[in-house]
């Protein structure tokens, strides 16, 4: 009675057996077992939502001990493809059209998404990545922001995008979206608000004077902001500036009188000095 290797189901030469065969054996071991083992392909049709593969003992083909694993099919779910407990690496292409799971029965396994390739190994246990470290990588293009990455060159498309918190953003550019849309900050003579992180524009028409200065808040370091402000029809009001706004020597600092004239407050931020150094240009018609 031959017995088998545990892995990979190899026969294996008992003492005394296998005589005028041996030869035989050998080539099958060779040709077939472990063939399939380094550079076999098994096509499994996942028909259903649980596939089992199986080893026995045998040294013939079979699709568990094959190296890749090309699935198709239609499932009709999220799937598992079973395989036995044996330490084995597998290359999964998972050509159906759910996801399929690689496990031994009862564990967690890998999830392969559908359209997807990837390398796991089987330690004896259940299966696992069989890569999760890279110390060096070279893509021939930009990795999506989709799949993780972090090269992207170009964006396009809308709804909304999630940075880590400070995220460093080097020579971006924005156009057309909410840091160059003017936001209209309501008038107060007391209590107005800019708040930075709105936009880099803002807009108000001013209805009387304004008493105590406003708050601008939330800055980043060399943000530069757009203030337009108007006078109502009457005209003639005037400005309490924050103190961390920093004038240029001899500048005027005083709204035009005229009734709906449009002055424009250009300011730049530094986080180390914490002050504005602000510009304004007067009499817009």
């Amino acid at each position: 009675m031959p017995s088998y290797s545990t892995s990979l189901k190899l026969e294996l030469m008992d003492k005394g057996s296998n005589s005028n065969s041996w030869g035989t054996v050998t080539n099958t071991n060779l040709g077939t077992t472990l063939e399939q083992a380094i550079v076999g392909r098994a096509d499994i049709t996942m028909s259903s939502t649980t596939i089992t593969l199986s080893l026995t003992d045998s040294n013939a083909a079979q699709d568990a001990r094959a190296i890749y694993l090309n699935l198709t099919g239609s499932p009709g779910g999220a799937a598992e493809l079973r395989v036995p407990a044996v330490q084995k690496p597998y290359i999964v292409k998972n050509g159906s059209d759910q996801q399929v799971t690689v496990k031994v029965a009862g564990l967690t396994g890998v999830v392969v998404p559908v359209g997807k390739t990837v390398l796991v190994y089987n330690n004896g246990t259940d299966v696992v990545t069989a890569v999760d470290y890279i110390p060096s990588l070279t893509l021939g293009a930009a990795l999506p922001v989709a799949s993780g990455g972090t090269g992207a060159t170009t964006s396009t498309g809308s709804g909304s995008v999630v940075l880590a918190v400070n995220p460093t953003i080097d020579r971006a550019t924005f156009t057309g979206n909410a840091q160059t849309t003017p936001v209209a900050v309501s008038f107060s003579a007391t209590a107005m608000t800019v708040d930075c992180t709105e936009s880099n524009v803002f807009t108000t028409t001013f209805t009387a004077n304004v008493t105590v200065a406003p708050t601008i808040s939330n800055p980043q370091d060399g943000q530069t902001i757009n203030w337009f402000i108007t006078q109502d029809g009457t005209g003639g009001r005037t400005m309490t500036w924050p103190t961390s706004f920093k004038w240029p020597l001899d500048a005027s600092t005083v709204l035009s009188i005229s009734a709906n004239a449009v002055d424009l407050v250009t300011a730049t931020y530094r986080s180390a000095t914490g002050f504005w150094y602000a510009t304004l240009l007067k009499g817009f018609a």
